[in-house]
């Protein structure tokens, strides 16, 4: 099937098997690499990426359903200049080791605090609660979060 998609506000046109899940054609047809998968099962958060700006498990969504929508993965959040306000709160408080794990809770931590750039620790946490790492812990994860509100705060969240 032939699809049209925005992906980090540049238009494809790809050819994709019915069954191939957005994470797959992200990766692998169009060449983003950011997009991590993990358990497949949309567990572990590893692929999380922003549809039309709602944080979406990209291995449980099909291409085919992504056709007209607007995608942004964990490449669009930033240029190669400069971090993003979150990304360089996540190096700040070192809040990744190995990094699988930083692109998924980085596009939900976006999604979170471009809706709600007012969140509190306990709604951080609640968000953050679908997202899984193995090597750091959640607290500095949480604590880089909650010190990008800031930038956030000041963009007026949407």
């Amino acid at each position: 099937m032939q699809i049209n998609i925005n992906i980090n506000d540049q238009a494809y046109q790809v050819d994709v098997a019915p069954r191939l899940n957005l994470a797959d054609c992200i990766r692998h047809e169009i060449g983003l690499t950011g997009t991590h998968v993990a358990c497949e099962h949309g567990v572990c958060g590893a692929c999380t990426v922003l549809v039309n700006g709602e944080a979406v498990r990209s291995c449980l969504m099909l291409a085919v359903q992504a056709n007209g929508q607007s995608v942004t993965t964990v490449e669009g959040l930033s240029n190669d200049e400069h971090l993003s306000a979150l990304q360089a709160s996540f190096r700040k408080y070192s809040a990744l080791q190995c990094g699988f794990c930083t692109p998924g809770f980085i596009t939900t931590a976006h999604a979170l605090l471009t809706n709600e750039p007012n969140c509190d620790e306990h709604r951080v946490r609640e968000v953050l609660s679908g997202n899984l790492c193995r090597c750091t812990g959640y607290v500095p994860i949480v604590q880089a979060v909650l010190d990008a509100r800031e930038h956030y705060q000041k963009l007026g969240g949407k």
